[in-house]
C-alpha cells in the first residue's frame, strides 16, 4: 500500500512539473516574435549590410582618420564622463538614502529628467548654457576657459544623461543593505573612512561597475545631447561617432554606415556582457551569504 502511495504522488508530482500553463506557447510566440522584429531583425540587418563591403574596405574605412579619433572622441569622453558620474552618482545616491531634508522627493523626481527629456532639447540647452555668452560659459570664458564646441563640453552632455543609470544602480543597494555591519566596524574601533573603504564599498562595488558599464555604453552612442555642444570639428577632433554615421547616412552611404555601426554594436555587447558578468557574480555571492 505504501508502495503504491508513493508511485501515486510521484506520478502527481510528475504530472505537476509537466503542466504547461494556459497560455504558455501564445505568451512565448508573442515574446519572440516582438523580440524578432524590434530587436534580432533590426541587428542582423545591420550585420547583413555590413558584409557589403570587403575586408579590405571595412579596415579601410575604420582606420580612416576622422573615423578613428571619432571612436577616440566618443570612447574617451564617454569613459571620462562614467568615472565622474560613479563618484558623483555615488555621493548623490547616499544623499538620498542617508539624509532627510525639505525637497528630498522633488530632488529624487529630478534624477530621471535626463531620461524623460528629449536629448535634443538638452542639447541646445548645454550649448547655449556654456556658449561664450551663456549664463555659464561667460564667466568661464572670461578666465580663458572654452566649454562650448570642445571636449570638455561633450564631457559634460555625457554626464547629464548618464548620471541616473550610476544613482538607479547603487540607491537600491543602500537602501537594503544592514546597518549592523557599519555599527560593528564602528564598535571595533574603525574610522568612518575605513569602514566606508572595507565595509560598506565592497557592497556596492557590483552595483557601481553596473552603472560604470550601462552610463559608459550610453555615453558612446550618445547623438542629440552632444550634436550641438560639441562642435562636430574634425579639426578639433570633436567629432561623435554617432555623427560620422549621421554623415555617411546623408551621403546615401549605407554600408560604410552599417560597418562603423557594426563596430558600436560589438562595443555595446562587449559592455553588456561584461555587466552581466558582474551581476551573476554578485547573485552567486549573494545567495551564498
Amino acid at each position: 500500500m505504501a508502495a503504491e502511495e508513493n508511485g501515486k504522488k510521484d506520478k502527481l508530482n510528475n504530472a505537476k512539473k509537466t503542466r504547461v500553463i494556459p497560455g504558455y506557447h501564445l505568451t512565448l510566440g508573442i515574446v519572440i516574435a516582438m523580440l524578432s522584429l524590434i530587436v534580432l531583425i533590426p541587428l542582423a540587418s545591420v550585420l547583413v549590410s555590413s558584409l557589403k563591403l570587403s575586408p579590405g574596405e571595412f579596415w579601410h574605412l575604420l582606420l580612416k582618420k576622422n573615423v578613428l579619433n571619432a571612436f577616440k572622441t566618443s570612447i574617451g569622453c564617454s569613459f571620462i564622463a562614467a568615472i565622474v558620474n560613479t563618484v558623483f552618482g555615488l555621493i548623490i545616491a547616499w544623499t538620498l538614502v542617508k539624509y532627510d531634508f525639505p525637497g528630498k522627493k522633488i530632488l529624487d523626481g529630478f534624477i530621471e529628467l535626463p531620461f524623460c527629456l528629449p536629448t535634443a532639447v538638452a542639447g541646445i540647452t548645454l550649448s547655449r548654457l556654456y556658449s561664450e555668452d551663456g549664463f555659464l560659459g561667460k564667466p568661464l570664458a572670461a578666465l580663458g576657459i572654452d566649454i562650448a564646441y570642445t571636449k570638455i563640453g561633450l564631457t559634460i552632455a555625457l554626464v547629464f544623461v548618464g548620471i541616473p543609470f550610476v544613482i538607479r544602480a547603487v540607491q537600491p543597494i543602500l537602501e537594503k543593505m544592514d546597518n549592523q555591519y557599519e555599527e560593528a566596524a564602528y564598535m571595533l574601533g574603525a574610522t568612518p573612512r575605513r569602514t566606508f573603504f572595507k565595509v560598506i564599498l565592497p557592497e556596492l562595488r557590483p552595483a557601481l561597475l553596473t552603472g560604470f558599464g550601462l552610463a559608459f555604453a550610453r555615453g558612446i552612442g550618445e547623438y542629440g545631447s552632444v550634436i550641438y555642444i560639441s562642435g562636430n570639428s574634425a579639426k578639433e577632433q570633436t567629432q561623435v561617432i554617432s555623427y560620422v554615421i549621421m554623415q555617411k547616412l546623408s551621403y546615401i552611404d549605407y554600408a560604410s554606415a552599417t560597418a562603423i555601426a557594426l563596430v558600436m554594436l560589438v562595443i555595446s555587447f562587449v559592455l553588456l556582457f561584461a555587466i552581466n558578468i558582474v551581476q551573476l557574480k554578485q547573485s552567486k555571492r549573494t545567495n551564498l551569504l
